[in-house]
């Protein structure tokens, strides 16, 4: 919640405002520290209301009735800001006041205030509008209701037991119009604070998409970067021998790829990193040669929807990565169409029909499939054999 949201919370009547009376206390009551001294000055302004049965007490003959009121009023005063202090600190601690505390804190107040009716009389009644607001600020929301209600027939009742008082619908309408604000603005305070709540989640859980991505990322461009790096550094090594220039073609390759991918991870970290189809076709098909697996690539990219290349781009990193590192294939192929992309092999296929779906890589493409709405299809190849892999926009993958 705002500082300025917290801070006003304490100006709707004699007695802080809260969150709702059945949920946990959230930063209200202006407990920010920017607005701290701000939220109890306008505590103690509110003791202004006392200045009535403070004036009756004054007129008071000197005796102890009279000194026993300007006490009773003091330490009615000195208990309210002391739960309106209590009340900050749950707050700012998180805590939740226990309700039986919360009776037994206005059980004692209400005694205290009870204690200036030998020299203030009737104008003792104004300490309900505080108990209106502290009761509908400490207690659960019926419990609370409840309570008002009845401090609210006090004033009128009182005068038929005691003929020396007059009539007070004025505080009666007081003690409720209290209990009615506190609660109104406890609800506003409540929806104030879901709401910085879901924000505070709702980053939470950005930071944790963004992680995730990260680690996709990361793992998809690594893991094709270095099977490509492992597999031309096996070729240079059985070429050093028999054919010195091509070993050092080779490990001039090496060199740039091992740069390239250095700049990947680096534009991944930076998340300035795109990939294209074209690129991953032309990576995959070195890849593929230096295995000595033959590819049957496309020699020109078909024109994609909007946002398609690039998630085509990562299916064949993963399909093509794959085929690298675990069928001993012969033979790849690769098919792009508008809504799919294929990627099959005549090696050896998964174990089990379900192999398919385990592994980072397959994972983070399922993901990235599923946010563009596509889906991905993993398995043996339509002979039986081999390893297949479709990302489809279809509704069904053949």
């Amino acid at each position: 919640m705002t500082e300025q949201g917290a801070s006003g919370a304490t100006g709707t009547g004699p007695g802080p405002g809260r969150p709702g009376p059945d949920t946990d206390f959230r930063g209200s009551l202006g407990v920010g520290r920017g607005r701290g001294r701000l939220g109890w000055l306008v505590a103690v302004v509110w003791l202004i209301y006392l200045g009535q049965p403070l004036g009756t007490v004054w007129q008071h003959p000197h005796g102890p009735a009279r000194d026993l009121g300007f006490a009773a009023i003091a330490v009615f005063g000195a208990g309210y800001v002391a739960l309106f202090g209590w009340v900050r600190q749950a707050v700012w601690r998180r805590d939740r006041i226990p309700p039986a505390r919360a009776a037994l804190a206005l059980a004692g107040l209400f005694l205290v205030g009870t204690l200036t009716i030998p020299a203030a009389g009737g104008d003792w009644l104004v300490t309900l509008v505080y108990l209106s607001a502290a009761a509908t600020l400490l207690l659960p929301t019926r419990v609370a209701l409840v309570l008002v209600a009845v401090l609210a027939t006090v004033p009128v009742i009182a005068p038929h037991f005691v003929p020396a008082w007059e009539p007070e619908s004025g505080v009666a309408l007081a003690v409720l119009l209290a209990g009615v604000a506190v609660f109104g603005f406890s609800r506003l305070v409540d929806r104030q604070i879901r709401l910085v709540d879901a924000q505070q989640e709702i980053r939470r859980l950005a930071v944790a998409e963004e992680r995730a991505r990260t680690a996709r990322d990361l793992h998809d461009i690594l893991g094709h970067s270095l099977t490509v790096i492992t597999v031309k550094a096996e070729l240079a090594g059985r070429l050093l021998e028999v054919d010195p220039a091509r070993a050092g073609a080779e490990v001039a390759d090496l060199e740039r790829l091992a740069r390239q991918a250095l700049a990947d991870v680096r534009s991944t970290v930076g998340a300035y990193r795109e990939i294209t189809l074209a690129t991953e076709l032309a990576s995959a098909r070195t890849a593929l040669r230096a295995a000595g697996i033959e590819a049957e690539l496309p020699d020109t990219v078909p024109t994609l929807p909007p946002g398609r290349g690039e998630l085509f781009a990562w299916a064949v990193r993963e399909g093509v990565t794959n085929v690298v590192r675990h069928s001993c294939a012969r033979r790849c192929v690769v098919r792009v169409r508008p809504d799919e992309i294929e990627v099959r092999d005549d090696g050896r296929g998964p174990a089990a029909e379900s192999d398919g779906g385990a592994g980072h890589g397959l994972l983070g493409l399922r993901e990235r499939a599923e946010q563009a709405g596509a889906r991905v299809v993993v398995g043996r190849g339509a002979n039986g054999d081999g390893f297949r892999l479709v990302l489809s926009f279809r509704e069904s993958v053949s």
